[in-house]
């Protein structure tokens, strides 16, 4: 079996053996957290940073964990709503003037977060290039019209969500969301989660290994590849939808914020109330993009009757945060699998790990 790293409460050993025997099975390396109350209560990893395996996922691995990234760029939207600087229900061309062309005078900001805004990809081809280019791919996205009524379908916004809601941030605290994330959220929490990697860590990521004989997937505009992930003008980018870099440990920390009322460790992010608004539904039913019934909230997945709400990437990471059991289970690897537009099945094992310890 495969060795496994960190530290985990006793009660939560399945956790750490689901791990070893995925480490055996599917992946290469990956790191799992569970937060109770903000403590890490399970914080483990293991296998190599490599495909080849001859370099080990350490303690401070990190990985691009694609659109897990949402759950990062949906809290600091939280924040500034929380603090009475962002209207959820007001018009984003109240923040984002040009944003009012093409009838789109009707979308509110909660459509950005809520994936009903009707701008769910680019109109005309994108290079991956492009995506590098803040302000040409926001210019573009203000000139366009909505596929649909605002608000009234749902359809998966995979990359035009970072740069939409990214915008609002930026108008409104002239901080690019990278920034604003790292200087309000990450650094005063000590996370090590970063949109935009800066150089210096470029020596502690694992790559994204691509899906076993996955055919080259050439939808998408622009089409992003999983060795696209690798490259350092991605890592360099803001791509707040999808090019977060971080591991379990800081996924699952800064999300504990919602878990645990909006103060962890000391410092007071949000309200009680403000947490709240995460599990707000905006939409239920169909979602043609992801074809499957999806229920969003604001900025995150919800599931069932709980108060719960998650968000993954593309591949397979995840986290899940339960308001009422003050918990986050986190998942971060770097074998990417393919098993249909809702990825794998992997975190969702470790999030049924963690409710077993939780009740032992």
């Amino acid at each position: 079996m495969a060795d496994v790293h960190g530290t985990c409460e006793d009660r939560f050993g399945e956790v750490r053996d689901l791990l070893a025997t995925s480490l055996d099975k599917d992946d290469v390396g990956a790191s799992v957290a569970v937060h109770v109350d903000g403590e890490p209560v399970v914080d483990i990893w293991g296998g190599y940073a490599d495909a080849a395996r001859t370099t080990p996922w350490e303690r401070d691995t990190i990985t691009n964990v694609w659109s897990t990234t949402k759950t990062m760029t949906a809290l600091c939207a939280l924040i500034l709503a929380d603090r009475g600087e962002l209207d959820l229900d007001a018009p984003v061309a109240a923040y984002w003037p040009e944003f009012a062309a093409a009838g789109k005078e009707r979308v509110r900001v909660r459509h950005l977060l809520s994936h009903t805004a009707g701008l769910p990809t680019w109109d005309g081809p994108m290079a991956l290039e492009d995506l590098y280019d803040w302000h040409a791919a926001t210019s573009r996205l203000a000139a366009q019209a909505p596929h649909w009524e605002p608000g009234a379908e749902a359809g998966y916004h995979a990359i035009t969500q970072g740069f939409l809601v990214g915008e609002v941030v930026r108008r409104v605290t002239g901080r690019s969301l990278g920034a604003f994330f790292a200087e309000e959220v990450a650094g005063p929490l000590g996370a090590d989660f970063h949109i935009g990697l800066p150089a210096e860590h470029d020596h502690r990521v694992a790559p994204n290994i691509p899906p076993p004989d996955a055919p080259s997937d050439s939808s998408g505009n622009p089409p992003v590849q999983p060795a696209d992930v690798n490259t350092t003008a991605w890592r360099r980018a803001e791509i707040p939808a999808g090019n977060g870099h971080g591991n379990a440990r800081s996924v699952g920390l800064v999300q504990s914020v919602l878990a645990c009322g909006g103060t962890l460790r000391g410092v007071r992010l949000l309200s009680e109330a403000g947490c709240e608004r995460a599990l707000e539904e905006q939409y239920q039913g169909f979602d043609p993009v992801l074809g499957a019934r999806m229920r969003y909230g604001m900025g995150y997945g919800l599931s069932g009757e709980a108060r719960t709400c998650f968000w993954g990437g593309r591949g397979g990471s995840m986290v899940l945060i339960d308001l009422d059991a003050r918990m986050t289970v986190a998942y971060v690897m770097n074998q990417m699998l393919e098993q249909g537009r809702l990825g794998d099945d992997r975190g969702f094992g470790f999030v049924l790990a963690a409710y077993e310890g939780l009740a032992a």
